[in-house]
């Protein structure tokens, strides 16, 4: 139903985030603590800076899907592994990159990128939190940051460097192998060499992580099985399965380490089977047609399930016929009056009918119990908008904006709330900030000049002034890892 990748070829090995690995069979007091190891050359403070410049480049370079209900779904599985990790010396990030190969990748500062493919492979949460596991491990344990101070002291390279050309083959991988093989003479031997014994202890760790977390550790085996079955029969693997223990082999490992841990029984999440309904019909390479046909045909041996009926209602909208799908999710809501994926839909259906009045009713309720929930938000916003109350729009993306700056979505959005309004100077700093976000600086200093031209407030230009002296540091920034 959906093509399949895995990792970065070479590059998924300098990468340390590739799926491929072995779980070797130890009991918790056995696990190595091996990542507090000093990196000199690499500081955490550095690491964090580094991370930062690279989620920029990948706003600016992937398609990452910025849907608040997805968004908050991944986020709390991510954060559930994470407080049960050990090691955690800074804030994680988890972003969701509309494509449906098998991967996820794990870089400097906590940043984690996870494939839409992922979902559509997984036949259950604990299958999609053991990657997520592996990709913490590998952070926590800083696989990469001791990997690049190794390679520095290696070859000529600098550290910016290295940061650059890992953060290209994570991005634009044919570049970034390119650049670690050719310009900066990295052997990729040695690379595969030093990368396996990181693998194997991000899913020792990872499993401990899984079981910690509450989730099933066979999810790990289950998922390397699937593996396995995607290139049983292929005439030519990626170079990652090559260079890295047969997949066999490593799901018989990790089955055996599974069976060291409680016997956890995998319960049918509700929000997991939500989100993958979401991906197959909003950012899957399946038609609306195909995923209505889909959904019809599991409605028949299940005439009750409600990720099948919220499929079907969202393909039915997907055909701008929400006159069937709502029912649907009427229905849904009445079963599940606290599930976010649902309210979300209740809007996109009062919204096309143009009901937003009765949307808006809802949300400010939901406001009230959960005033910074990133979906309440984004649909009150919406409702407002639609209901031409462009400036309570604008004050609560002021609001969330605020606390989350780095909220691409929330900045885009405050940008048409401000437009509609008639705010002229602060939808061009919206703008800036929007722009900055992708590491456009040139185009968000030019929106702050364009704001200054249209403001004779002493503060708001005292702050642009400022702001403009933050984005050329962190442009220079920026460009030191492209050189």
């Amino acid at each position: 139903m959906n093509k399949t990748r895995i990792g970065l070829s070479i590059a998924g090995c300098l990468l340390l985030a590739s799926l491929s690995a072995s779980v070797m069979a130890m009991n918790e007091s056995q696990l190595p603590d091996i990542g507090t190891a000093g990196v000199s050359a690499l500081t955490i403070d550095r690491e964090v800076m580094y991370g930062e410049a690279f989620l920029r480049q990948a706003r600016a370079q992937l398609p990452i899907v910025d849907d608040p209900v997805l968004s908050d779904y991944l986020d709390d599985l991510g954060q559930r592994l994470v407080s049960h990790a050990s090691d955690v010396r800074f804030p994680f990030t988890f972003f969701l990159v509309r494509d449906d190969t098998i991967n996820a990748a794990a870089f400097l500062g906590g940043k984690v990128k996870v494939h839409t493919g992922l979902f559509l492979n997984a036949d259950n949460e604990s299958e999609l939190a053991s990657v997520l596991a592996h990709e913490i491990s590998h952070v926590t344990q800083r696989h990469i940051a001791r990997y690049m101070e190794a390679q520095t002291r290696q070859a000529p390279v600098t550290m910016a460097g290295l940061v650059g050309s890992v953060a290209l083959a994570i991005l634009n991988p044919a570049a970034g192998i390119a650049a670690l093989q050719t310009t900066m003479g990295i052997q990729a031997q040695t690379a595969i060499n030093y990368t396996r014994d990181n693998e194997f202890e991000a899913d020792r760790i990872g499993m401990k992580l899984l079981n910690d977390a509450g989730f099933e550790p066979m999810g790990m085996a289950t998922f390397f099985q699937k593996l396995a079955a995607t290139y049983r029969y292929a005439s030519k693997p990626p170079e990652m399965l090559l260079t890295h223990p047969l997949p066999e082999t490593r799901i018989t490992e990790a089955r055996n380490r599974a069976a060291s841990y409680r016997v956890i029984t995998p319960h049918d999440n509700l929000n997991f089977n939500l989100a993958k309904a979401r991906i197959q019909v909003r950012f899957s390479s399946e038609t609306a047609d195909g995923m209505l046909s889909y959904f019809d045909r599991q409605l028949k041996r299940t005439p009750d399930r409600a990720d099948m009926l919220y499929g079907k209602a969202l393909a039915l909208l997907a055909q701008d016929n929400s006159a069937a799908a709502s029912p649907i999710i009427t229905e849904l809501a009445q079963r599940y009056p606290d599930n976010l994926f649902v309210l979300d839909t209740q809007t996109d259906i009062d919204m096309s009918n143009h009901q937003a009045a009765k949307a808006i009713q809802r949300l400010e309720q939901w406001q009230r119990r959960q005033p910074d929930n990133s979906v309440v938000v984004f649909n009150l916003a919406s409702g407002y908008l639609q209901q031409g109350q462009a400036s309570k729009a604008a004050r609560l993306l002021d609001l969330y904006v605020r606390n989350h700056p780095d909220s691409s979505l929330g900045w885009r959005s405050l940008v048409d709330a401000y437009q509609q309004s008639g705010d002229e100077t602060n939808m061009h700093i919206a703008l800036s900030e929007s722009r900055a976000l992708m590491g456009d600086y040139q185009r968000a200093m030019d929106e702050l000049n364009l704001a200054r031209a249209t403001s004779n407030d002493k503060l708001v230009l005292a702050r642009i002034d400022a702001r403009q002296v933050q984005l050329e540091e962190a442009k220079r920034l920026d460009e030191s890892l492209r050189q």
